[in-house]
């Protein structure tokens, strides 16, 4: 699509006006596809202005409004061939993208499972601790172990999936990011976890399970989709028993799940745990009148602990205009930890 934009502007009195003319190089509702074709187009030397950023209410990686980029005349036909190599990349196989401001790639299968906010979420909300090393549970890609390790240094991390091609883009992103000596990525069933994950042995496992149940699944949605999606052979209650039983005494298992079955979630944690934190995550800044119901919670509890369950705060995500708030800004770019 071939938009003019032409932007005036003056700084000061006395000062000439400068005109720039602008074109739409790419309009997408994807945030981080969005984010690599700006990485990608800053390391030819090419200037960006982005329009709608504050028009677009995001969920995830899905927003309302549509982003655009949009670039100089001068630079609009180099602009448009990287552009245009970029989609044929992203058509012929893994997409590779950047979180946390750029400094983890992540590579993504093209369509299907594409990771959004939850596992940077729930990576941000596991606890550092002195010792110990941390289980990403259902780890696809590799984007919450990838997330951890940037923010905590010193623990060895083990993901396991069941899937072998996300175990195996999982293992590209490990290397892609030069973190070989403290992420392992493993192929196997929670079910029937490998024989090297041996009973309390993790002092953190974290795990981002598929939340919807069979019986209300839409049998529309893409294949690759439901693997994510959809609980398969493991329920729920298996991802709890696995994980109790992979923790040391007092270790914490923290799951970002969808808060419509949070009911689901605290009765699978009665067996066994305790100090139960439910932390929601808010939509959007509550207006005057009213706000908005959570659709995601990061849930925490501890191994063989008596304390009480506590209902935090939680964290809103954007502002009324759409906007990440500065505390969600200060997670999803610089990596930062959240305290459930």
């Amino acid at each position: 699509m071939n938009i003019k934009y032409t932007e005036h502007w003056s700084s000061r009195a006395n000062c000439p006006i400068h005109l720039v003319s602008m074109q739409e190089i790419l309009r997408s509702n994807d945030v981080v596809y969005i984010s690599w074709i700006s990485a990608l187009l800053a390391d030819s030397g090419i200037e960006v202005v982005m329009l709608d950023t504050h028009m677009s209410v995001l969920e995830g990686s899905v927003s309302a409004i549509p982003r655009r980029i949009m670039v100089t005349d001068e630079h609009y036909d180099e602009a448009a061939d990287l552009v245009q190599a970029a989609e044929d990349e992203r058509i012929s196989g893994s997409t590779p993208d950047f979180l946390l401001d750029g400094a983890i790639i992540l590579n993504q299968p093209k369509k299907g499972y594409r990771a959004a906010i939850d596992p940077v979420m729930l990576a941000a909300s596991v606890p550092e601790s002195p010792n110990g090393s941390v289980l990403d549970l259902g780890c696809g890609v590799g984007t919450a172990a990838l997330c951890y390790a940037h923010r905590v240094k010193a623990h060895p991390i083990i993901g396991l999936e069941q899937h072998a091609e996300f175990a195996a883009l999982a293992i590209e992103n490990v290397r892609a990011n030069g973190l070989e000596d403290r992420i392992t990525i493993s192929t196997g069933d929670l079910l029937s976890p490998p024989a090297s994950m041996a009973s309390d042995s993790f002092q953190h496992v974290m795990a981002n399970p598929p939340y919807v149940t069979a019986e209300k699944a839409d049998s529309r949605m893409d294949p690759e989709r439901r693997k994510s999606h959809i609980e398969g052979d493991a329920k729920l209650a298996d991802w709890i028993a696995c994980a109790h039983r992979l923790l040391v005494h007092k270790g914490s298992l923290t799951i970002v799940f969808d808060a419509t079955r949070l009911d689901d979630l605290l009765i699978e944690f009665g067996q066994g745990f305790g100090g139960i934190v439910v932390f929601p995550l808010w939509p959007t800044q509550p207006l005057a009148e009213h706000g908005q119901d959570a659709k995601r919670v990061i849930v925490q509890a501890r191994k063989g602990v008596r304390t009480p369950l506590r209902l935090a705060s939680g964290l809103v995500l954007h502002q009324v205009d759409g906007s990440y708030t500065e505390a969600a800004e200060r997670v999803l770019r610089d990596g930062a930890a959240m305290t459930l």
